[in-house]
């Protein structure tokens, strides 16, 4: 399937702005609502998990809703209010309304004095309390008087939701793609990583064939990867070959690796390729700059071959975790680069087998139309990567251990690989 650039990073985009709005978190129905808006794109199914299920060393917690939220201040002003901006009330308050002085309010206030005009992202996930976030120059703003508050937000017993595609190919062996969708009004640490998941989703089974099973799944962070692992460990230490955690893969500013614990698996070696080649200069951290899900999938114990490439990391931006990390901080370019990107490492994983050569020296391109009937400096280079690729084709180096010896990236050789097949010059091992 051929994508057009502009027009699927401008499609991608265009969901982002729809799914902005919503109110997330790691239950509830926000969570709920832009996952059924998500399968739209991809078919995933929904799973419920019930509050109280014992998941490892965790629990699943009790499901938050929200309906509204505001500060009135003395002059009767809603100075602070979450239909304006899902970010001004703190994840998992609890209810209240009531009125009170300012000191008081203080006390539940949170802002940024090194951001001022930013709204901060707190939550109080497993700790009951209530507040509100706002700017620092809304807060230096206030007065002393009584002012109001309500919350209106309900936790009770109910359920964790995520949502999980398996698209089949022709072995087993899996690829897992994992993205989270469970904060606020965020764009490129929120909505990015499941809106390119979604769409990578979409591209593989428009493919006719495919090598590797995909397990695809859209959870909310850390809890909901921690439940998913309880229910389907088994199979997935049996069968995964390699896997990423998609997350801010949606801006303009860089590129990013950050490698599994073991940092040498299959899924490591195919981003560092395609990273080399897209972004030379990009961003490589060390696992022990971890934040995302791949804390769980590499967990001793779990040990999964999971990575993760992004865009900008997740807590280097200055706009990380603010009202800053808006839908002027990703672009529809920045979430087609990010997706083009990652789908460059899922055909680096499809075409990598290990090939040997079916004739003794080099073979006779020109007789099987495979050498240029006219020279030139191009076509110099395609024969010179051609019969490079063909040296090494020993049944020892796999494709991508070949692209890298002899410098040029996987999916240039995605048509060559089937023609060298088809005349006989390889076969797999």
């Amino acid at each position: 399937m051929t994508e057009h650039t502009s027009g699927l990073g401008h499609e991608m985009y265009a969901l982002a702005e729809e799914l902005f709005p919503i109110c997330r978190s790691i239950t509830g129905d926000g969570l709920r609502q832009s996952l059924k808006r998500l399968t739209r794109i991809a078919p995933y199914t929904k799973y419920e998990v019930a509050t109280g299920t014992q998941c490892f060393d965790w629990v699943v917690p009790q499901e938050w809703n929200i309906r509204d939220a505001y500060i009135v201040d003395p002059a009767g002003h809603k100075i602070v209010d979450f239909k304006h901006n899902s970010l001004h009330v703190v994840s998992y308050s609890t209810p209240v309304h009531t009125r009170m002085p300012l000191e008081q309010l203080q006390q539940h206030l949170y802002s940024l004095p090194e951001q001022p005009e930013a709204i901060p992202y707190i939550t109080s996930y497993y700790s009951p309390r209530w507040g509100f976030c706002l700017t620092e120059e809304q807060r230096r703003g206030l007065v002393p008087g009584d002012y109001e508050v309500l919350i209106d937000s309900e936790l009770k017993n109910g359920h964790l939701t995520y949502g999980e595609l398996i698209v089949p190919g022709d072995s087993e062996e899996e690829v897992l793609l994992s993205s989270y969708l469970c904060h606020p009004s965020m764009a490129n640490n929120e909505l990015s990583g499941p809106i390119v998941t979604t769409y990578l989703a979409r591209w593989l089974l428009s493919l006719e064939r495919r090598r590797y099973t995909y397990r695809i799944v859209i959870v909310p962070e850390t809890i909901g990867s921690i439940v998913y692992l309880s229910r389907n460990l088994e199979a997935m230490k049996a069968k995964t070959v390699a896997g990423y955690v998609l997350t801010c893969i949606g801006d303009d500013r860089d590129y990013s690796y950050l490698p599994s614990r073991a940092g040498d698996t299959l899924a490591d070696q195919a981003a560092q390729h395609v990273l080399k080649h897209v972004y030379p200069d990009y961003s490589h951290y060390s696992y022990l700059e971890r934040g995302s899900d791949e804390r769980q999938y590499c967990s001793p114990g779990v040990d999964l071959p999971v990575c993760s490439m992004m865009r900008s990391k997740y807590a280097t931006y200055p706009e990380y975790h603010t009202s800053l990390d808006n839908l002027d901080f990703v672009s529809p370019a920045g979430l087609y680069g990010g997706y083009s990107a990652v789908q460059k490492a899922l055909q680096c994983l499809e075409l990598n087998e290990r090939l040997r050569s079916t004739v003794c020296c080099e073979p006779q391109l020109g007789k099987r139309g495979l050498y240029p009937s006219l020279s030139t400096k191009e076509s110099n280079d395609t024969v010179r990567d051609m019969l490079n690729f063909l040296a090494y084709a020993d049944g020892q180096h796999s494709v991508l251990d070949i692209a890298e010896k002899i410098g040029v990236p996987v999916w240039s050789m995605a048509e060559l690989i089937p023609r060298f097949k088809q005349e006989r010059l390889l076969q797999a091992v």
